[in-house]
């Protein structure tokens, strides 16, 4: 890992994004496309470490996946059908991808082998008793260390295949509900998972391109039994409304900035950075709206303007989870505070976002950021300090949350810069593109 200097943007951004690829959908592509038995292709899929690790985890399966060029954005899978998975000849190394081990926890539950899973130092650290616990009442056997919380983890095969069940998620996670629907699809009978708030709908919605059909009533959705995929000749993956949100934020702070950001998918369930935006007075277009690969997606044409404060509500957290630390950005520009209530998730990311925020902005901004407990509060119109450095803590979000902070104001150092190569390896070359 190297650092990197951010400097400021003292004559705007301007310009045009193509914006990368959905991370959640390219796992999910993969995922799903490997359970078909007939081959599908996607496009603009995210080649990114996490993705790519997805990727890896399921060729060792004995899936075919092809990549069209060096650019690895076009791809083809050709699975082996719903119970075509091999078992695999090691470890599978999940990096440093939260989504690939979750989702992978719930699909290698229902199969006749067993698997062990690794990843990268910060994925060791991770929480996963929200998945193994469910899975465990499903019938599923999975050791790990610490209360077989953390990784290593060993999924054995179940004695007796899986159960249906109901279970009353006590976090909106997409991950844990995505692992339950994977492992229903081989249950004995319908599994229900009920949330506190509806989170990311990725697999339903993909689910249901594959010919698999999920019910949903409130804050439920059910699967029943799955026999067979119907898979779909392609997938196009939207833009990554998450990798949109740091030029979203960058374009309303950065005064006479104007950028035309293409192909970001909206998602109802992923927009909640745009809603806060709108709320904190932004500049935002919607335009050519359309369908792409069964999500919603659009152009979107942000203008700089002053931002005033605005309060986030817990019941939010599930629709900006992982924009918060860009939106903790806007915030420092923003007039007057903003408050935001039950940001507890931020704490077990990549890295533990909400001190790794407060460490920094007392750097960077001081005196900013006031933290209660999992409500913390930012006051704009602070002064910056010049030259310097932040750290990442190898969090990808964190480093492109502070790049922007950089362009923003004085400039700043990140160190570990490199860490967004997780999810957005063009990051850099795109802001130094926009610099000139």
């Amino acid at each position: 890992m190297s650092d990197r200097f951010i400097p400021q943007a003292v004559h705007g951004l301007h310009g045009s994004i193509d914006i990368p690829g959905d991370k959640s959908i390219s796992h999910r592509s993969i995922m799903f496309s490997a359970l078909a038995d007939t081959p599908v292709e996607i496009s603009n899929f995210l080649p990114g470490q996490d993705c790519l690790s997805t990727a890896a985890c399921f060729q060792a399966m004995g899936v075919d996946v092809q990549f069209a060029d060096e650019s690895k954005t076009r791809l083809t899978v050709r699975g082996n059908g719903l119970h075509g998975l091999q078992e695999p000849p090691h470890i599978l190394d999940a990096g440093n991808s939260g989504t690939t081990l979750r989702l992978m926890l719930g699909l290698m539950a229902a199969q006749p082998f067993l698997t062990t899973f690794t990843g990268d130092a910060s994925l060791h650290q991770r929480p996963m008793g929200r998945v193994v616990q469910p899975l465990s009442r499903m019938g599923a056997t999975i050791y790990g260390r610490e209360g077989n919380t953390k990784l290593p983890l060993t999924v054995v095969p179940a004695r007796g295949g899986l159960h249906g069940i109901t279970y009353e998620s006590p976090v909106a996670s997409a991950q844990v509900k995505s692992a339950l629907l994977l492992a229903g699809m081989y249950a004995d009978g319908p599994t229900t998972v009920v949330e506190p708030a509806i989170s990311r709908d990725h697999t339903e919605r993909m689910l249901a391109a594959f010919g698999v059909e999920t019910q949903r009533e409130g804050k439920a959705v059910t699967i029943n039994p799955v026999e067979k995929f119907t898979a779909p000749a392609s997938i196009a993956v939207p833009g990554d409304i998450s990798s949109a949100a740091y030029w979203l934020v960058a374009g309303s702070i950065i005064p006479g900035s104007e950028l035309l950001l293409r192909n970001v998918g909206l998602n109802p369930t992923r927009t909640g950075i745009i809603d806060v935006l709108q709320a904190m007075g932004a500049n935002l277009t919607l335009e050519n709206e359309r369908e792409s690969g069964g999500e919603p997606a659009a152009d979107i044409r942000v203008r700089a303007t002053q931002l005033h404060g605005t309060t986030i509500s817990h019941e939010m957290m599930p629709r900006l989870i992982d924009e918060l630390p860009v939106i903790a950005v806007a915030a420092l520009f923003a007039e007057g505070e903003t408050q935001v209530l039950g940001a507890h998730e931020l704490r077990v990311k990549e890295s533990d976002r909400l001190q790794g925020l407060q460490d920094a902005f007392s750097l960077a901004v001081p005196g900013a950021m006031q933290v209660a407990g999992d409500d913390f509060t930012i006051g704009g119109g602070r002064q910056f300090a010049a030259g310097v450095g932040l750290p990442s803590r190898l969090d990808h979000r964190m480093a492109m949350s502070f790049a922007i902070l950089g362009a923003a104001a004085h400039g700043l150092t990140i160190q570990d810069a490199d860490c967004v190569d997780i999810s957005y390896p063009a990051f850099y070359p795109t802001l130094e593109r926009l610099l000139k």
